[in-house]
């Protein structure tokens, strides 16, 4: 294993660190924790708390900031955080109008925030969640009951973000959550595994000819192997699952090409190219489209793709300034 880190059992710690150095204007730590928040912590609005395990940056630490994430909780690689640190996260940014958890739909994940949610209700803090579950590839996992929330889970960072800084209840920030949760989905593949630095060999072992179609973000095999494609070829694969899961005819979408960490951005234009072209045969106008990596797997080499069915409320929240580290409407 070639990592460069300096000890396997200091890695979320010192990253961590390293965020934080690198983004004093954006965030600050909880003491005693890894919790992450806004410098300025906001008040008289819904807060918004996220997280998971770590290796999945800029996700989740990267969109604490104006317009997304007021706090953000990082476990260990790929492990979701522990109840404790979660209720830590919810005490240190609720406010008067409560607390919004947005979940990705991974058993250890709802079950910690959930506990949390809980620890902080008896505080009487007021405390919502959704779960979010894009991906299209699988019903279920050794991870999941249900579909996996994946890079989909960005844009209801960012629209119910937006939606929590016009004042909105806690209601209907949750309304808004669930609508985009209702009209996002996403696929994935790569052509290369990531390493948790615990393990200390890849999850899996492709050969140099091969693919995996349908990968989770934890580093797992997806749902079958197949000889490499070209570009198109893939995007193709990706987007029949996806269109042939909700109907998109005659609507306009907001699209996100997702690197999976070790991904060259001209691969990522080239499946975007792809993308609009096909999306445009279909007559399903592209309203925005964002190219990077946002929800990463360590350096496993691929991407995904997610498509939102937008309406004049989701297109209106999601054009409303972002000012984080990892992502940025202005």
């Amino acid at each position: 294993m070639k990592k460069i880190i300096n000890a396997v059992d200091q890695v979320e710690e010192q990253m961590v660190d390293g965020m934080l150095k690198a983004y004093p204007q954006y965030l600050k730590r909880v003491d005693g924790t890894n919790v992450i928040v806004r410098a300025k912590k906001k008040t008289d609005k819904v807060a918004l708390i996220s997280g998971g395990g770590s290796g999945h940056e800029p996700a989740h630490g990267g969109y604490v900031g104006t317009g997304m994430l007021d706090a953000a909780v990082p476990g260990a690689v790929f492990t979701s955080p522990t109840p404790d640190q979660i209720y830590e996260g919810i005490k240190a940014v609720a406010t008067d109008k409560g607390v919004l958890m947005v979940v990705k739909n991974y058993t250890g994940d709802v079950m910690n925030f959930e506990m949390a949610a809980d620890m902080a209700r008896d505080e009487g803090i007021k405390v919502e969640e959704v779960v979010v579950n894009d991906d299209v590839a699988v019903d279920g996992s050794l991870y999941t009951v249900g579909r996996r929330g994946v890079a989909g889970t960005v844009f209801v960072h960012k629209i119910a973000g937006a939606k929590a800084e016009t004042g909105a209840s806690l209601k209907e920030v949750k309304a808004i959550a669930e609508k985009v949760i209702a009209n996002v989905r996403s696929m994935s593949m790569a052509i290369r595994p990531c390493t948790v630095p615990a393990a200390g060999k890849p999850g899996f072992e492709l050969g140099d000819d091969e693919m995996e179609i349908g990968i989770g973000i934890h580093g797992e095999t997806g749902t079958r192997r197949e000889k490499l494609r070209s570009a198109d070829e893939i995007v193709d694969i990706l987007l029949e699952k996806i269109l042939a899961d909700l109907d998109y005819s005659n609507s306009e979408v907001a699209v996100m090409i997702n690197g999976c960490g070790a991904t060259p951005l001209m691969e990522l234009f080239i499946a975007n190219n792809r993308v609009a072209d096909v999306l445009k045969d279909k007559e399903i106008n592209v309203y925005k489209t964002f190219v990077g990596e946002y929800m990463t797997s360590l350096e496993m080499e691929g991407f995904s793709i997610s498509l939102l069915k937008l309406d004049d409320e989701l297109k209106k929240l999601l054009d409303e300034r972002a000012d984080t580290p990892g992502f940025k409407i202005i």
